[in-house]
């Protein structure tokens, strides 16, 4: 059988160059994703930035560590610690003392993240002055950058400076640089500071301070800004290359799949004369087993290379994009490419496996068949693993929504569901394919001529070809209508909720962003007639749930009253206006989560409390968060403030007043509608990026697989039509019954890949209804119809080409048929 397959392979290689060229670039499609993974797994070591020359950097407390029966668990505080004032007087008698200082400042003509800090500090990053002077009065600035020149006058949200120095070093921040008075003015909260003196003489000054660190060498990079960024960029990255890959090797096996047993489907004539001939089934089997090992060896090898060219764009790419950090490239790794092959190759033989078995029970006289129609198309064993997979599906979703609905909002649940969904459709579509076919073909085929008919009719006979050519835009528009539609059913559903939250008339928020309100402000805002005020702040509060997990959820510290004025939270227990300083607001999803109940929770500076439950409100989409008082949200700053308008008032004589409260502050007002916009949920541009890296790959790979399918479908519906043109059809209306045939296919796929994308928005809409937030499906049209016009315009193209050659080839025309 190895010679005979051999020859096979060699002597009909037309017919194999399908499943070759979907085996080699699904190979090379994981084998680019293994790549990205395996060197996306450990950051580089990287040192110190903005403390890089810095002797001794003494930070406060910022990490919170809570001891559990599994080990000690450590988050890091939103709210360091200050270090203590009398560790600052004892660190003062060692040697001079800088205080560091960070805050946000927005500037016109600036780039979008510039961070203010105080003159001392610089030389600890290694700037110098390249032009102009040090700053010496409050008005005095100087940049990093090169966006603004000594001598310009920049009017900032902290007010108008004038630029007296540039500075060149950095390139790891945009920075403006105070004189130190004006930068204590300005965020007087400091939360580190350099201290010249010897690092054993530090260490003894701050024993017996909790949780302050002395940082010194390489461990100078913890006082940096963010620095976990690359280790965030990575966590970033795995989820990306890994969600990619894992979509990626389920579309490649699923096409790779349905190629190789519409090619052996194809050569049921060719087995029936080996049957006659004497060969036992046993050694068509092996025949056909042997045919796609060679073929994935050789496919699969052929992937291999093609992926160590592809990585490398790959990581370019995302590193143009910002989903990778600049120092992001390829490394030299050898398990993905083993991934791949024996990936590759186990694909090839399990894609046969099935088709093995029908191609033993071939009998002798499907040699002497003439008749087109497939037949026993949905065997027991594809019945039985479609119906398996589709109860599966069922019976999970069904467990997910009695238990914890808020799971299938989770990007690992919206897109892992749909591929068990679209194998259990696809396995079953040989079933719908003749009903589906004669529904969408029921008005073309009533319309004169017959072209119509023959249209519904041979896509109907053709179950195989018509399942094969299906499947790739069956998982296209699967993928698109799923992920895309998930992700827009979310963001319309926080929209929702946002909506029926916000009472307020008026919103205030910082001019920069991340930037707070001041006390003076907020105090100028109270004071405007006829305005109800709520200044809330943002922040974390962390609690142990059964006793080994610490969970941080988000937190709002606003007073009880003006809260409960200009919000509408979806309380389902309690009441808003008991909340006090020795309570929180918790939703349904903490564990305990009853009212009165005290619960155990550490604030986002580190301190413990024992707070009873005011209220419990629902869990919605996950932003509902908790809420608590400002006294429990120690250093956070006011950065929101709502306000409604009291009965009686006038609205414009309000928003006059507020407008007049912000003068000379750092803040903007905005309207509710517009407030609600600017706040709109929307996929951000990482995860956006991902998933059109996702669906690019799924689209270019489903779309060439979608072209070998229709050439070969297409080279074994020659002998129709040459008859077709005996029959006396001209060479044009041949090509437009092709043409419409590959429409009517794709119709076939998008219909039910449309059917696909449906079930799973309807489990993620009864989920939604579950957690009480309202929510509408929202299905992506113009995704779905990009998706499903390209492969039409594929199919055709990939089906006209190669009949219209082989019309050209054909002998009627000379036989004196119509051309």
């Amino acid at each position: 059988m190895l010679s005979v397959a051999f020859h096979t392979v060699r002597t009909r290689w037309t017919t194999f160059a399908g499943s070759f060229i979907a085996l080699a670039l699904g190979v090379a499609l994981v084998a680019v994703m293994g790549l990205a993974l395996a060197s996306s797994l450990d950051p580089p070591d990287r040192g110190p930035e903005r403390f890089a020359a810095a002797p001794v950097v003494v930070r406060g407390a910022d990490t919170l560590r809570v001891s559990t029966a599994a080990g000690e668990r450590v988050h890091r505080l939103t709210q360091p610690r200050p270090v203590p004032a009398a560790t600052v007087a004892e660190l003062r008698g060692l040697g001079p003392v800088v205080e560091d200082r960070s805050f946000g400042v927005r500037a016109r003509g600036a780039p979008g993240d510039l961070v203010g800090h105080p003159w001392s500090t610089a030389p600890f990053g290694r700037y110098a002055i390249e032009a102009g002077r040090a700053p010496r009065t409050g008005g005095e600035v100087v940049v990093s950058g090169g966006w603004a020149r000594p001598g310009e006058r920049v009017r900032t949200d902290r007010g108008t400076v004038r630029v007296v120095g540039t500075v060149t070093g950095g390139g790891f921040e945009h920075a403006v640089f105070f004189t130190d008075r004006r930068a204590a003015a300005l965020s007087p909260r400091s939360v580190q500071l350099v201290v010249r003196a010897e690092a054993a003489a530090v260490r003894a000054a701050v024993r017996g301070s909790e949780g302050v660190r002395v940082l010194t060498g390489d461990a100078r990079r913890a006082a940096d800004p963010r620095p976990d960024r690359d280790k965030e960029a990575l966590t970033a990255m795995n989820a990306l290359f890994g969600t990619a890959g894992g979509v990626t090797a389920f579309v490649s096996a699923f096409v790779v799949a349905s190629t190789f047993a519409f090619g052996v489907a194809q050569r049921r004539r060719e087995f029936g004369l080996l049957r006659s001939v004497g060969a036992t089934p046993g050694q068509l089997r092996r025949m056909v087993l042997t045919e796609a090992l060679l073929i994935g060896a050789l496919a699969s090898a052929t992937g291999c290379a093609l992926g160590a060219y592809g990585a490398p764009v790959l990581a370019d790419w995302t590193v143009d994009r910002g989903l990778a950090p600049d120092w992001f490239t390829i490394g030299h790794h050898i398990w993905p490419y083993h991934l791949a092959f024996w990936t590759g190759l186990l694909v090839a033989l399990c894609g046969v496996v099935a088709a093995s078995w029908r191609a033993g029970r071939t009998g002798p006289t499907e040699a002497l068949r003439e008749a087109s129609v497939d037949t026993a198309t949905l065997t027991r064993g594809r019945l039985l693993a479609g119906a398996g997979l589709l109860v599966t599906a069922a019976v999970t979703l069904g467990f997910a929504l009695s238990g914890d609905p808020g799971e299938l909002l989770h990007r690992k649940s919206y897109v892992s569901r749909p591929m068990l969904l679209i194998t259990a459709v696809a396995l079953l579509t040989p079933a719908v394919v003749r009903p589906l076919t004669r529904l969408l073909g029921g008005l073309p085929a009533r319309l004169p001529g017959a072209g119509g008919m023959l249209v519904r009719e041979n896509a109907a006979a053709g179950v195989r070809r018509t399942a094969a050519v299906a499947a790739p835009v069956l998982v296209t528009v699967a993928l698109a209508g799923s992920l895309l539609g998930a992700t827009g059913t979310l963001n319309a559903a926080g929209a929702a909720e946002a909506r029926a939250r916000t009472a307020a008339d008026l919103v205030v928020v910082p001019a920069a962003r991340g930037g707070s309100l001041d006390a003076a402000t907020v105090r100028g805002l109270r004071a405007v007639p006829g305005a109800q005020v709520s200044a809330t702040s943002a922040g974390v509060v962390h609690v142990l749930e059964d006793g080994v997990a610490l969970v941080a959820s988000e937190a709002r510290a606003a007073e009880p009253g003006p809260l409960a004025r200009t919000t509408r939270l979806p309380v389902v227990a309690g009441q808003v206006s008991d909340l006090d300083d020795d309570s929180i607001i918790v939703n349904e999803e903490w564990q305990r989560h009853t009212v009165g109940q005290r619960v155990r929770v550490w604030l986002g500076d580190g301190s413990e409390r024992s707070l009873r439950i005011a209220a419990v409100m629902a869990t919605g989409t996950g932003d509902n968060g908790v809420y608590l008082t400002p006294r429990n949200a120690p250093g956070a700053a006011v950065d929101r403030v709502d306000i409604t308008v009291e009965d009686g008032a006038d609205p414009h004589a309000v928003a006059a007043g507020v407008r007049a409260a912000l003068h000379g502050a750092s803040g903007q007002v905005l309207t509710r509608d517009r407030w609600l916009d600017a706040t709109r949920p929307g996929t951000d541009e990482r995860t956006r990026t991902g998933f059109l890296l996702v669906l690019g790959i799924a689209l270019l790979y489903t779309a060439i697989s979608l072209v070998n399918t229709m050439v070969m479908a297409t080279s074994d519906r020659i002998p129709d039509l040459v008859a077709l043109r005996l029959a006396g059809a001209t060479r044009g209306q041949a090509l437009r019954l092709v043409g419409a045939e590959a429409v009517m296919v794709v119709a076939v796929g998008g219909v039910l890949g449309l059917l696909v994308a449906g079930l799973n928005l309807t489990g993620l809409w009864a989920a939604l209804r579950l957690l009480s937030v309202p929510a509408v499906p929202v299905l992506p049209w113009t995704a779905i119809g990009g998706a499903v016009g390209a492969c039409a315009v594929l199919a055709v193209a990939a089906s006209a080409v190669p009949a219209a050659l082989a019309l050209r080839r054909s002998a009627p025309g000379a036989a004196g048929t119509p051309r």
